[in-house]
């Protein structure tokens, strides 16, 4: 059982920068590939980064590459996604996911454990 909670969100101006920060439970952290996913009001829930166990690879969606940047830091047994350059569209629920193993995936389904999710708001 993993537990995820995030922490970081808020409100924030058009072109400014936040960091989300994810802290999970369990000692299989080093073994979990990791994710943020995003929802949007009335919108499906939508991939936005992903890392995988060690660190090295990560992917990201085209709508945040560029701008946002994934990272873990498996002693302390967190995962961070630090945004810049936030746009109004950015403006959604994130949620930290992680898997059983420690290949990164980009879909909802793939990822076993969710966190609550903290509301970003990006203001024009």
């Amino acid at each position: 059982q993993v537990l995820l909670v995030e922490s970081g969100g808020g409100l924030v101006q058009a072109g400014g920068s936040l960091r989300l920060s994810c802290a999970a439970s369990g000692r299989t952290f080093s073994s979990n590939a990791m994710g943020w996913f995003r929802q949007a009001p009335g919108k499906e829930r939508e991939f936005v980064a992903a890392i995988g166990s060690s660190g090295i690879s990560t992917y990201y969606a085209d709508s945040v590459k560029g701008r946002f940047t994934i990272s873990r830091d498996n002693a302390k047994n967190t995962v961070y996604l630090q945004m810049n350059s936030l746009k109004p569209e950015d403006t959604a629920v994130y949620y930290c996911a992680a898997r059983h193993t420690t290949v990164v995936r980009v879909t909802t389904n793939e990822y076993d454990y969710w966190g609550q999710g903290t509301q970003v708001t990006v203001s024009s």
